[in-house]
């Protein structure tokens, strides 16, 4: 049951009714998706700042990967993966890979998000050895279908983005394809969010 004003009278979940967990879904589920793109657009913007050493801040670097990836005419769904592969950075810098793939998860194609998962350790085989790790750590992907899309994206975009003299796209030129991307219905393993809120 639902009191007056809209809200549920339920305070544990297994207390619910499914008219309350109906109208919760039919609730949250909307606002909150609606939230996504200017939230994960927070957080590619929270890459601004200091350049921690390299010629460029991480901002540009995303800008900069993503303009590599659209004149390559990569699809839609890897130039999306090209902006947004660090937004993780901010949060956890030591898995921000994983953390940018599973936000991106529900919106992008398996294979850009197995790219955006797996790049920090391609990323690697282009410095690692440079600093005493192993370069060939990737290698334990080998057999993934998505092994050479990964190495290309870091080969040809990632790792070359931190040129000062690159002509970079500003943010708007991707804004179109990204509302385009984040306008799908959001699944995760293969199950829709709104199916879930629709019964």
């Amino acid at each position: 049951m639902t009191d007056t004003a809209g809200k549920v009278r339920f305070t544990s979940m297994d207390e619910a009714t499914e008219e309350e967990i109906a109208l919760v879904m039919g609730t949250a589920v909307p606002f909150l998706q609606d939230r996504v793109l200017g939230n994960v657009l927070e957080l590619l913007e929270g890459l601004r700042g200091p350049t921690l050493g390299y010629q460029v801040d991480r901002y540009n670097h995303s800008l900069q990967t993503a303009t590599r990836a659209l004149r390559d005419d990569a699809r839609p769904d890897l130039v999306a993966a090209a902006l947004l592969h660090d937004i993780g950075e901010g949060l956890s810098p030591a898995n921000h890979a994983d953390l940018a793939a599973t936000v991106l998860q529900p919106y992008l194609d398996e294979e850009a998000t197995w790219v955006v998962r797996h790049h920090g350790v391609f990323q690697g085989y282009h410095y690692w050895h440079k600093m005493g790790g192993d370069r060939d750590a990737r290698e334990r992907y080998r057999d993934s279908p998505f092994f050479d899309s990964a190495a290309h994206f870091c080969a040809a975009w990632d790792q070359r983005s931190f040129d000062p003299d690159y002509d970079v796209l500003p943010l708007d030129a991707f804004l179109p394809l990204v509302r385009e991307v984040f306008a799908r219905e959001p699944t995760v393993d293969g199950f829709s969010v709104h199916e879930a809120v629709e019964g």
